[in-house]
């Protein structure tokens, strides 16, 4: 079990993690179909969330080449309208930008702002570049420094990816803390040697009892007061 005063850098995942993507896309949803009933919302943010999840997974097995999460957004975007019969292409091109509007949770924007006081921040998503500095902006997440997977052209738990976070950090991979809601995100970080903690959130992936993380929070306000006792 790693010690806290060992940590020199903390690491976090964005989706899911720090925002509330399912709400934020089931939202978008709504506004771009107003006519359609909670049941159907809710089967086409499924189906939104299950075909981004099959291309990122398709493009790790090498079966598709790396394109970036607006393309794939833009893909649901369009599935979206196929199914519902929208035809207005500035409905369809906001929708596309859905995942650029998530809000994000309760004590998130204030939880990272107690730890950028002690420690390096930096966000690690397989957002793309722009998508993750509209988001950054819209849900008010500050950082010291924010890192899309587009950077290595892969998503995680592609190695590369916690690669890049590590190689940002400057330090050896023990004392660089990874932080998810996601316990295939967490599985990912520890294969690279990284330190990890689990936040739970009313979405994400939790642990198994298989699971050996190194700190396990039911919240980011748990997490922040170990990092930064007294």
């Amino acid at each position: 079990m790693a010690e806290i005063s060992e940590i020199q850098v903390v690491v976090f995942d964005v989706l899911g993690t720090l925002v509330d993507e399912p709400s934020g896309l089931r939202a978008e949803i709504r506004d771009a179909v107003p006519v359609s009933d909670d049941a159907s919302v809710d089967e086409l943010l499924t189906s939104w969330q299950e075909h981004v999840e099959v291309e990122q997974q398709r493009i790790g097995q090498g079966h598709r080449t790396y394109v970036n999460s607006e393309i794939i957004d833009g893909e649901d975007a369009g599935r979206v309208a196929d199914h519902a019969g929208l035809a207005d292409p500035a409905i369809i091109a906001r929708l596309a930008t859905a995942g650029q509007r998530l809000p994000p949770w309760a004590d998130s924007v204030a939880g990272l702002e107690r730890l950028a006081q002690r420690f390096p921040l930096l966000g690690l998503s397989n957002a793309s570049r722009t998508a993750l500095l509209r988001l950054n902006a819209h849900a008010g997440l500050r950082w010291h420094q924010a890192l899309s997977a587009e950077a290595v052209q892969a998503y995680k738990p592609a190695p590369e990816v916690y690669r890049l976070a590590i190689d940002t950090a400057g330090c050896s991979p023990e004392r660089v803390l990874m932080v998810a809601a996601h316990a295939w995100d967490l599985r990912g970080a520890q294969a690279r040697g990284m330190r990890t903690a689990y936040v739970q959130r009313p979405v994400g992936d939790p642990p198994t009892s298989s699971d050996e993380f190194d700190w396990r929070f039911n919240g980011l306000d748990e997490l922040v007061t170990a990092l930064t006792p007294g």
